[in-house]
């Protein structure tokens, strides 16, 4: 983790060249249970029998809908898709049916915005050459267990765009992350590859669209790393930084929350789902 003055060179170096970095066990393990404990306060208080909307990535994001869209400025909760049978009835529990909570959790919980708003964030945004940064949107994802849907390969850029792009991930384990339930998988420098997609939004239509951009393949299996990291640590990576998880299908949740920055100076595309004109900016 980094020490009281920041990112040793070793670990800024290691971000310039790998694309990512990991801050083992940064974070107070009863910080993080408070975490939890709220998250599972707003699932407590969530009226499924109002929405069920599925968030799933192996449709490649067609399934966009104004609820999602306006969780930019909320806090709304997503089913995972094998939560529910063919008629729409829950088969599980609603503590173990949520896939994720988001997008607006540092604006409108006080445990959130005093979690994002801790000093280690913004000294190390700072280190990594972040200037007034600006946190556009949080979640907290369940992988729950045995229906923990995968995250297909991705890049965070394709669908926060900035000009130029500056988005830094952070990636928090509120439980610990392993191959059995799901963990992180990287492209060691994958960074500096290609955008191979882009997502973008249709005001008018109030649709979305994933383009591709360019065909160069994922990473395989022997390009990609497991980053498997115990409760309380942090993973930080670049906007285009390929990055994948796989379905949950052990019997431990594995809970992560993540927050998405970018420099105050970098152009917010009016084509980018996530928009905020309602709540305006939340500097670090």
């Amino acid at each position: 983790m980094p020490s009281q003055h920041g990112l040793s060179i070793d670990q800024k170096n290691q971000y310039q060249e790998q694309g990512f970095l990991v801050l083992e066990c940064a974070i107070p393990i009863p910080v993080i249970e408070r975490l939890k404990s709220a998250a599972l306060t707003i699932v407590d208080e969530f009226d499924i029998d109002t929405q069920r909307t599925i968030f799933a990535t192996t449709d490649r994001d067609s399934g966009r809908d104004d609820y999602f869209f306006n969780s930019a400025e909320k806090i709304h909760c997503f089913l995972e898709e094998e939560a529910l049978d063919n008629t729409g009835n829950l088969l599980k529990p609603t503590r173990l049916a949520i896939n994720k909570i988001g997008h607006a959790m540092h604006d409108l919980n006080p445990v959130f915005t005093d979690f994002c708003r801790q000093p280690l964030f913004l000294q190390v945004l700072r280190d990594l050459g972040t200037s007034q940064p600006h946190l556009w949107q949080t979640m907290y994802i369940f992988k729950q267990p045995h229906i923990g849907g995968e995250v297909r390969w991705h890049q965070d850029a394709s669908y926060l765009i900035s000009d130029p792009p500056t988005v830094t991930g952070i990636w928090v384990a509120i439980e610990d992350a392993t191959r059995d339930n799901g963990c992180l998988w990287v492209q060691p420098g994958g960074h500096r590859s290609a955008l191979r997609e882009i997502y973008q939004v249709d005001w008018a239509r109030r649709e979305g669209v994933l383009t591709t951009l360019d065909k160069t393949p994922w990473p395989d299996q022997d390009e990609a790393i497991a980053v498997e990291v115990p409760a309380g640590s942090v993973v930080i990576f670049h906007d285009h930084m390929p990055h994948y998880s796989s379905q949950n299908m052990s019997e431990y949740s594995r809970h992560a929350f993540t927050l998405h920055v970018a420099g105050h100076s970098a152009n917010w595309s009016k084509k980018n789902w996530l928009q905020r004109p309602a709540l305006g900016d939340f500097e670090l």
